[in-house]
């Protein structure tokens, strides 16, 4: 049997609105919204009584997803979202882009912050690092013609 696709990645995050609202600003699109909860779902996670309230953003291309979540039940119980880009685990998204200075400019109206700079590399890629909503680390690429 083959491998048909990724599906999506899932992130935890603890303020739902602005994070989907930082993420529309990016350009993805908001698919869905849901609660999850219930005996099947706390079997599939390991978690027993969870609650969790879930929204599915797309990629304007509808190839990726990204699916945030907010855990009402059990309670979040650690935190890596300050973690350097050197840290094993999650370590960042990256998204391709039209125009890295225009999306820096409008994300940064939603707080984001650069993490280093915007890089040129070779005659291919200009390239950032910025931490989004609640610290999130998040790769920015456009691809030079």
């Amino acid at each position: 049997m083959a491998l048909k696709r990724m599906d999506n990645v899932g992130i935890v995050v603890d303020d739902l609105d602005s994070t989907v609202d930082f993420f529309r600003e990016l350009g993805l699109e908001l698919e869905g919204r849901a609660t999850i909860e219930g005996e099947w779902a706390g079997r599939v996670t390991g978690l027993r009584d969870q609650h969790v309230e879930i929204a599915m953003m797309r990629t304007p291309d509808g190839h990726s997803r990204l699916e945030l979540s907010r855990f009402i039940k059990p309670p979040v119980i650690a935190d890596h979202r300050n973690a350097p880009v050197n840290a094993l685990g999650y370590l960042r998204i990256m998204f391709a882009v039209d125009d890295i200075d225009d999306t820096l400019e409008r994300l940064r109206k939603r707080g984001a912050e650069l993490v280093g700079e915007v890089v040129r590399y070779k005659d291919a890629y200009r390239l950032c690092y910025i931490r989004g909503p609640e610290g999130l680390l998040i790769g920015l690429a456009q691809e030079l013609s």
